[in-house]
């Protein structure tokens, strides 16, 4: 019709670029025109899903953490370390993407998966040494701290404020939906291959198929269309008609002057203290179920799908819920109060080592749903937050933001690593411990009642009598006294001991009670003879002779006797023990003993901080873009269309049609260093930032 040709002449001249090829848009991707809902859907879609990819190998690192401290003997903090150097690195590369949005935010993306597939499928596998394998990881963190940036970037161009908080909720599906895919693929492919290189190339198999998809169908609006607010679709004919008088190199200048306040650094600060618990479980949780309440690897990591998948329907549900009422506020309130009540009544099952798996799972739903309904509505609010000082700064505010929740994570990690150094004796040393203790149980159970520095006298020096006297002492509970005494007894009548040990206890307490029990007495004839291998007449011989020995001597050594003829067996059968275990034993058994004893209040103190963290989040919420009351918003939404309507109506063009041709051109937005100017032109979700 002519006056869709009117209007498509007037914004192609407008904003001077041809829209993107197939081949062209390879490298150029920036459209002159918001796309329609097949198209931005489409664009949401695979920002969503490269999302995913980038987060799948970043986790796939957790989910063969067993295989690589093995394959690379690592130590378990030199395996923490890795995860600390990598968040350093993408901290930093976080806040250079703010500098390299002008590259393009669908190029970081699209080729940025594409680098962090191509290190996963060839370059790690091939790490032969732990250093070669950290080089690589940090490679891969700085390319996902990029790409952190510019995912959210995309999502808020081409989703309206009306839709933010539920496209907002999708995007966080990425961690989310990346740990479960990593953990649904580990679970059925660890068994079989159980080579670490395994799991990394058919992550990077998968991930370079996305990464196709995203180098050939990813794009993204130009400056002069993202640079401006967009409340709803209504306005979609008003930015493209302001966008030919719009002037971008002045929106540019002071971006990071203008995104460095309270209510962008402050509640970039809040959110990334918020998330300590959630990067703790991503990283730690199999560790801590294991070591804490003996869950093996894959219970652990089932109880965290509990999780992943209640948390992934909470972001979208609250997303939607928050675009309906057109507020963010509220939710990001009672979120965080949801999850911080879940993690008080998690840290009171720390010292119960009985706690089942399902009050376990119920306990992490809670937390889950209060940690989905902040983040997503969060999300939202950070993004309008930014909007509100310079649309146009929307990377760079992403950037402040990307750059601190990773310098937040490692100081998490850190902070981690010296709250809970037990965790460390318990996995370098605890799972050989674990193979040795199953195979030699009792054995074990003696070093550990006697204690290591008698067995190592023992060890050193047998005839040590000191030492072979505590050691006695400890296994039967009798004085030194007894046991000097029964040791004599044995030296002055070994014979008449050896026949009584031979009689059961009950046929002793019948004889002890009554010597002329005819019956008691004919089985302790049979029992001595079937016990040392003689005929009847020489065991009544030789219980006769017993009879020779004073009767408080025999009462020592029937008592004590058996416990002293157990601990000699119970001593010998160390001596059993091969000697590697046996040094293994000696090493770290101790350290392992005090850690398992200190784990439980330590990782108890760290989830007190991570609470902490939690609660230090809800003062930020008040100091951010957004309305609280329901009510006002719906107001505030009725003032911005009829706005949008008289400026549509005096450029003659159809919101409902989307176009139009403009009797005179568009005033340019008035769009001061802070855009505060043009924030109150659309007050819904982006002006008032205390009151309604």
């Amino acid at each position: 019709m002519p006056w869709q040709k009117g209007i498509s002449t007037m914004t192609s001249t407008s904003l001077s670029e041809p829209a993107p090829t197939l081949l062209t848009g390879l490298w150029r991707r920036k459209l002159p025109h918001y796309p329609d809902t097949p198209a931005r859907s489409w664009y949401l879609a695979v920002v969503v899903i490269a999302s995913i990819a980038l987060y799948y190998q970043l986790f796939v690192t957790g989910a063969v953490g067993n295989e690589l401290i093995d394959y690379f003997d690592l130590s378990f903090a030199y395996f923490v370390w890795i995860f600390i150097i990598g968040a350093a690195f993408g901290s930093a590369a976080s806040v250079l993407a703010g500098i390299l949005d002008r590259w393009g935010r669908a190029n970081i993306v699209a080729y940025g998966v594409v680098i962090c597939s191509l290190l996963t499928l060839f370059a790690v596998p091939a790490a032969t040494t732990k250093e070669v394998y950290l080089a690589v990881y940090i490679l891969i963190s700085v390319v996902e701290g990029a790409v952190l940036v510019a995912t959210p970037a995309l999502i808020r161009d081409f989703s309206p404020q009306l839709g933010r908080a539920s496209a907002m909720g999708f995007w966080t599906l990425g961690p989310v939906i990346g740990a479960l895919v990593t953990t649904a693929i580990s679970t059925r492919t660890l068994d079989t291959h159980q080579d670490w290189q395994f799991h990394y190339r058919l992550c990077g198999i998968i991930c370079m198929v996305i990464a196709v998809v995203a180098v050939l169908g990813l794009r993204e609006l130009s400056p002069r269309l993202r640079d401006q607010i967009m409340v709803s679709l209504r306005d979609r004919a008003l930015v493209e008609a302001r966008a030919r008088g719009l002037d971008v190199k002045a929106l540019e200048r002071d971006q990071w002057k203008q995104m460095l306040h309270l209510d962008v650094v402050g509640s970039a600060l809040g959110i990334s203290l918020f998330l300590a618990f959630f990067y703790t479980i991503v990283s730690f949780l199999p560790v801590y179920m294991a070591t804490n309440f003996g869950f093996s690897p894959a219970k652990a990591n089932a109880l965290g799908n509990w999780y992943w998948g209640v948390n992934a329907a909470a972001l979208v549900l609250a997303g939607i819920a928050s675009d309906y009422l057109k507020v963010r506020k509220p939710f990001m309130i009672v979120g965080a109060l949801i999850s911080i009540v879940g993690l008080f009544v998690f840290i009171g099952f720390t010292d119960e080592p009985d706690t089942g798996y399902y009050t376990f799972a119920g306990v992490f739903v809670v937390i889950a749903i209060g940690t989905g309904i902040a983040y997503s509505t969060w999300m939202a609010s950070f993004t309008e937050t930014v909007e509100a000082r310079n649309p146009a700064a929307t990377a760079v505010g992403l950037a402040v933001w990307g750059g601190m929740l990773r310098a937040v994570v490692t100081l998490v990690l850190f902070g981690l690593l010296i709250v809970v150094n037990a965790a460390g004796p318990l996995v370098n040393y605890g799972p050989r411990l674990g193979e040795i203790q199953q195979e030699h149980g009792a054995e074990i159970a003696t070093i550990q009642t006697v204690g290591a520095d008698t067995l190592t006298a023992l060890r050193d020096n047998p005839a040590d009598q000191a030492a072979q006297l505590r050691a006695l002492t400890a296994l039967t509970g009798a004085t030194p006294e007894q046991i000097q005494a029964t040791i004599a007894l044995n030296a002055r009548y070994p014979q008449e001991l050896q026949t009584l040990q031979a009689i059961e206890p009950q046929t002793q307490a019948a004889l002890a009670a009554n010597p002329a029990d005819a019956t008691a007495g004919l089985a302790a004839v049979g029992q001595v003879s079937k016990a040392l291998g003689i005929p009847v007449a020489q065991a009544i011989e030789r219980l006769t002779a017993t009879q020779q020995v004073p009767r408080e001597d025999l009462t020592v050594a029937a008592t004590v006797g058996p416990k002293l003829a157990d601990a000699s067996a119970r001593l010998q059968a160390v001596g059993g023990i091969p000697a590697a275990d046996a040094a293994y034993l000696a090493d770290h058994g101790a350290q392992v003993q005090q850690a398992r004893e200190d784990s439980p209040k330590q990782w108890e103190r760290w989830w007190w901080i991570c609470l902490i963290a939690q609660i230090a989040f809800l003062p930020f919420v008040f100091v951010m873009s957004g309305h609280w009351s329901p009510r006002k918003a719906a107001a505030a939404a009725k003032q911005h269309d009829d706005v949008v309507d008289r400026e549509l109506g005096g450029l003659s063009i159809s919101p409902a049609r989307g176009g139009g041709c403009p009797a005179r051109p568009p005033p340019p937005p008035r769009l001061g260093p802070g855009a505060g100017s043009f924030a109150r032109k659309v007050p819904l979700l982006s002006g008032d930032t205390s009151s309604g």
